[in-house]
């Protein structure tokens, strides 16, 4: 039997299930599942037979009280709502001199992006972060605390931006109306766009997109959507439908961040225009957002961790 224990304050870090598998508050069931089996093959025991025994003993302990109770939690989609409401819960009672401690503890250049480049950072981070939690054992707990502070920092910014932008689905008296209907059978493709060397896998995504929505399957059309912009993040189509699966959700403030985006990269994309009339979205400079990459080092940041050099 084992003589390693974790201590009280790195178990209650299954709090946060997500920041202990290492995913992103957005992850779907594909992603979390796939994240999980990863870190069973990385934890397993066997990978420690050359090693030291306590190093193979403290592996098989994290995987057993720590990955495998998370993956447990976040497999459930109606546990995985559970946990995430909590999770919002207590980033919105985070005081604004509590956000600015994450901020300055983490190193979060945050106020001069927009909230499209704050998510895309977000994203970014997390998989940044998740690429080196487990590669020391000692030092994992320290990096799944960041990945928890990175998450209420996120919710804590979304629950401020939707907060802000609460008016523009509803006013006083009545409910914006949700453009008419016809933009639900979108004609492929919609827009000329740039070729790329993905554009094939990216329109399959957008295609399965269009057919998940109309569907009314929201979170499927979601995650489609947001596959297609990896492969090709230039393409107008693919933020203008994210904008309205947002819209038709009620997320006023996340379909504007995407309906925005749709137009800076295409000024004249007529379902984005349309969308951006019912959310009150001003004209805006058509430039490209800048680079989020070199707004944040978060591998340097990483990097001081798992030196053990915090300070420097």
């Amino acid at each position: 039997m084992s003589q390693i224990t974790l201590p009280l304050e790195i178990l209650e870090l299954l709090i946060d299930p997500y920041s202990v598998l290492g995913v992103s508050l957005n992850a779907d069931d594909r992603q979390i599942t796939k994240r999980y089996y990863v870190l069973a093959k990385l934890l397993h025991p066997d990978n420690f037979i050359v090693g030291d025994k306590p190093e193979q003993e403290l592996a098989e302990i994290i995987l057993t009280r720590l990955v495998n109770p998370a993956y447990q939690q976040l497999k459930q989609a109606k546990t995985r709502k559970e946990i995430l409401a909590k999770l919002k819960f207590k980033a919105s009672k985070l005081s604004s001199k509590a956000v600015f401690s994450i901020k300055n503890s983490l190193h979060l250049e945050t106020d001069s992006m927009s909230v499209q480049e704050v998510e895309i950072f977000y994203e970014q981070a997390i998989n940044s972060y998740a690429l080196g939690q487990y590669k020391s054992l000692r030092q994992f707990h320290s990096v799944t605390k960041c990945i928890n502070q990175l998450n209420l920092f996120y919710l804590s910014f979304s629950d401020h931006i939707v907060k802000e932008t609460q008016s523009i689905a509803y006013d006083s008296k009545s409910i914006v109306p949700v453009p008419e209907a016809t933009i639900v059978n979108l004609k492929l493709p919609a827009e000329k766009e740039p070729v790329h060397e993905h554009t094939n896998y990216a329109q399959r995504h957008y295609e399965r997109a269009i057919q998940y929505q109309q569907q009314s399957q929201w979170a499927l059309a979601v995650q489609e959507l947001r596959d297609a912009i990896k492969l090709d993040p230039n393409n107008s189509n693919f933020y203008a439908l994210l904008g309205v699966v947002h819209f038709q959700q009620n997320f006023p403030g996340m379909a504007k961040v995407y309906i925005r985006q749709a137009l800076k990269l295409n000024p004249e994309h007529q379902l984005a225009l349309k969308y951006a009339k019912a959310l009150k979205i001003e004209p805006e400079n058509k430039s490209h957002p800048k680079s989020v990459v070199t707004a944040v080092n978060i591998a340097s940041l990483l990097g001081r961790f798992l030196s053990g050099n915090k300070n420097k």
